[in-house]
């Protein structure tokens, strides 16, 4: 069997080519498409329906994509024996569609633009530009062009395009290097009218008009590209284009290649004894100039030996900015500069013998080379004395990797790129690297984009955000952290389908669950470079990031973070110290950390896919343990200093991960916080999971005291009937595990309803019930005496109701509630300063007010 999507959908059976088995209906094809574009991987029956339908599916959805599925397999089964059974398969939340690699033209296409990638770094251009060529020419139109996309396909579309670009500006560039830029130069010309906005397709023009000896073509290329540029997005063209046409103006013989020529370098090629192997710089670079203003000035006055680091966290702009940096200082390194992929494989670092012989033969040695790294190391070290040269070490993965690299020539200096601070080497300088401040993440959105937000890159980073294509790109900036990866990737889906706006790519990042698979266009793959980062630390610090994930999305101290991780504070403090070197967490100078928004989804994600079940669960069982204790240590003045939206934030997923008494306990003890400050939002959501908590741990007494707590909630905000109902189940409940104390709390929830409908006598039954039920020194005994005391007022005896306020005082006092004892006393005087004038309103519960009704 045999699939091709890259065009119109065409499937090969065992009859051979000449019969097509592609099913004729287009509901069919999308079901199909969307488990091809993601071969191998589980698509679940929501993105399916989705696909399908969009937002408006039918009832009958999940049965109508079950008949699909069974019709898909009897269309495969007879394009061959039983395959559709065998491959078809359905797995948990949905389907999964099995292919050998060399069936889907998809995958053989992402195999050999992958392998033309590595070919072209490794500089085996001819290679490269083979296996690029292949890739392409597997094109047949844009993918799956036959069948109708819904939000999987059209995504799937986006990114394969890109990747399709991507190879072929590939395929150009190798053989750029090969001398073949007479035959490239109508080809190129054609591509540049088709991505017009395309700058490194133009270079490419330009630099093939240059070498073919057609220097004023050259010039009249760039002149056409800036014109474009400048009417349709008002910026001009970036620093690298900028670049070649200088050099181009001053006919540099650098630029030249002889036909055929041998392979050289990896963007730029080299002059005899000045070699120059750079990636072209970037044209959006924004943002950084303090940070690059600081990489210069260290690597032009360092002392020799000294080396300068760029660090951070996986996508925050280290090569960016170390290129950048590099192209800057041609000047003060006039014998060249020379840049290498230190692990140019993800998962893969360079051996030091490995990464040696690539600087030297980026350095131009064709010759043969030592295999022992002393060896090699020896050689690099001849090469570069008496030379001004700047070594660019991108990717670095450890000291050891380091250390026989770095020059210690006079005039020599490394610029690296590491994630985490080079603590042991004595001579580096490092310049860490945060996400960009907002103005400046907007302004890479909008060079990037070409969202026309800003007049230039200039005007967005200086001027203040204005209309509502600018709010949105600032919000768009937030949903991305202000990490430039991300930014890149949110441009490239505004540059990919001009009938979005950035309001469109707002709304569609909203969404938390999906934010770092929506990042994900062509190559430039969010997700993928953060899990590298995170794959980069031990077993134990990734086990730690996932359950760090488990606190409040906001800055956390060690004292929940030990919780989380079940460690003391010193073990915990080592643990999340090791998470900042690693550049997976962040921390503040008050001694707070936080994750960096999309690193925390990233670790919510692993928590889910990695994290044994029952480990999580403990975990969070913890933390609400943790919380519970800090709010019943300081009473209800914790629940305002911890947060509300924190704690139940906590209380949430404690219930989510089945922490059932955690759960319960922390809901115990945010009753009179929750009560105290009115929350009444807060109090439905955290004591409607303690009561589902309580139930499922089968825990009758809790369940007891949720419900009356939730009767008091209604009868607040005066849901009489619900109320009512609340605390005659609060009241069964006590009743059947014998909790005479909830039961006679339940008794007087339902007093309070008997006096607001004035039925007193049965208020005074169901009180002499509850208060021969209650201890004496207890708040619940308090609020006995308050409803007595408030029924003597309805029945207009002042003299019980006295007595009863004034019990209410002593017993307030003696229980050291201020609150209560203050209560007690507003009431206590308005009976002694208006004993003949009853108040049109009475405080029936501290803070809560009943209007009489009229004589």
């Amino acid at each position: 069997m045999r699939f091709r999507i890259l065009g119109p959908m065409e499937i090969e059976g065992s009859a051979g080519p000449g019969v097509s088995y592609t099913p004729r209906a287009a509901k069919l094809r999308v079901v199909l498409g969307a488990l091809l574009v993601r071969s191998g991987e589980v698509v679940s029956v929501q993105a399916l329906t989705d696909e399908l339908w969009q937002d408006d599916p039918p009832r009958t959805a999940i049965t109508t994509l079950q008949v699909y599925i069974s019709q898909l397999r009897k269309q495969l089964n007879t394009a061959e024996d039983g395959f559709g059974r065998e491959t078809l398969v359905t797995r948990q939340p949905g389907y999964v569609l099995r292919l050998d690699p060399d069936q889907l033209d998809l995958t053989r296409f992402e195999t050999l633009h992958a392998s033309g990638r590595r070919a072209l770094e490794a500089g085996d251009f001819a290679q490269a530009s083979a296996l690029q060529r292949q890739a392409i020419d597997l094109w047949r139109g844009p993918l799956l062009s036959d069948t109708p996309h819904g939000p999987t396909l059209d995504a799937a579309a986006v990114r394969l395009d890109e990747a399709n670009v991507a190879a072929l500006e590939q395929r150009v560039r190798a053989d750029l290097e090969l001398g073949r830029h007479r035959d490239l130069i109508a080809e190129l010309q054609s591509v540049t009218t088709r991505y017009p906005l395309r700058e490194e397709f133009h270079g490419h023009l330009m630099l093939a008009l240059f070498r073919a000896g057609r220097q004023a073509e050259a010039l009249r290329a760039f002149g056409q590209v800036r014109e474009t540029l400048v009417e349709e997005l008002a910026i001009e063209p970036g620093p690298a284009l900028q670049r070649l046409h200088q050099r181009i103006l001053e006919g540099d013989a650098g630029l030249l290649v002889e036909e055929a020529a041998a392979p050289a370098a990896v963007t730029v090629t080299q002059s005899r004894g000045r070699p120059v192997a750079l990636p072209a710089a970037d044209p959006a670079f924004t943002g950084r100039e303090d940070e690059l203003a600081r990489v210069v000035r260290l690597l032009d006055s360092a002392p020799a030996g000294t080396c300068v680091a760029v660090a951070g966290m996986p996508g925050v702009g280290k090569t960016a900015l170390a290129v950048e940096a590099a192209h800057r200082c041609a000047d003060a390194f006039p014998d060249g500069r020379l840049f290498v992929d230190l692990e140019p494989e993800p998962g893969r670092p360079l051996t030091p013998a490995q990464a040696l012989t690539r600087l030297l033969r980026r350095a131009g040695d064709s010759g043969p080379l030592p295999e022992a790294v002393e060896d090699l190391r020896d050689t690099l070290h001849t090469f570069l004395t008496g030379r001004r040269l700047l070594l660019v070490l991108d990717h670095a993965s450890s000291e050891s990797q380091l250390r026989p690299l770095l020059p210690t020539a006079e005039g020599c200096r490394a610029l690296i790129t590491i994630r985490r601070t080079p603590a042991s080497l004595a001579t580096v300088r490092t310049v860490a690297l945060a996400p960009l401040p907002p103005e400046a993440a907007r302004a890479l959105l909008a060079a990037v984009s070409g969202t026309g937000a800003a007049q230039s890159v200039d005007d967005v980073r200086h001027r203040a955000p204005g209309g509502s294509d600018g709010a949105a790109l600032l919000e768009v900036a937030g949903l991305c952290g202000h990490l430039p990866l991300a930014l890149r990737g949110a441009a490239a889906q505004l540059a990919a389908r001009p009938h979005w706006t950035p309001r469109t790519l707002a709304a569609r990042l909203r969404d938390a669950r999906d934010r770092l698979d929506a990042l994900r266009v062509g190559e430039l793959d969010v997700k993928d470079v953060l899990v590298r980062g995170c794959a980069a630390a031990t077993a134990e610090q990734q086990r730690a990031f996932r359950l760090l994930a488990l606190l409040p999305d906001a800055p956390f101290g060690l004292g929940p973070a030990a919780a989380v991780l079940g460690l003391g504070a010193d073990a915990a403090g080592h643990a999340v110290e090791g998470l900042v070197d690693a550049r997976l967490l962040e921390a503040d100078d008050a001694g707070h950390y936080r994750f960096h928004p999309l690193l925390r989804l990233l670790a919510v994600e692993l928590l889910a896919r990695h994290e044994p079940e029952d480990s999580a669960r403990d975990a969070a069982g913890r933390l609400a343990e943790a919380y519970a204790d800090t709010v019943a240590g300081a009473g209800p003045s914790a629940v305002a200093d911890t947060g509300l939206v924190t704690l139940v934030g906590v209380l949430r997923t404690a219930h989510a991960h089945g922490a059932w008494q955690a759960a319960l306990r922390l809901a115990d003890s945010l009753s009179g916080g929750l009560e105290s400050h009115a929350a009444w939002p807060h109090w439905r959501a955290a004591h409607t999971l303690g009561l589902d908590a309580a139930r499922r741990a089968r825990d009758r007494a809790g369940e007891a005291r949720m419900l009356r707590s939730l009767g008091d909630l209604a009868w607040q905000q005066r849901e009489l009937a619900r109320c009512e109902e609340l605390y005659e189940a609060a009241a069964r409940a006590a009743r059947g595990c014998s909790d005479d104390h909830e039961h006679g709390r339940a008794l007087v929830g339902l007093v309070d309803v008997r006096l607001d409908a004035g039925a007193f006598d049965e208020a005074g039954a169901l009180l002499d019930t509850a208060l021969g039920s209650l201890p004496d020194r207890s708040p619940a005994r308090f609020d006995a005496l308050r409803a007595g005391a408030l029924l003597a007022l309805d029945l207009g005896d002042e003299a019980t109701a006295t007595a009863r306020f004034t019990a209410c005082r002593d017993l307030a006092t003696a229980l050291r509630d201020r609150r209560l004892e203050a209560y007690a006393r507003r009431c206590l005087r308005r009976l002694t300063d208006t004993p003949h004038e009853p108040e049109p309103a009475v405080e029936v519960r501290p803070g809560v007010w009943r209007l009489r009704e009229a004589a």
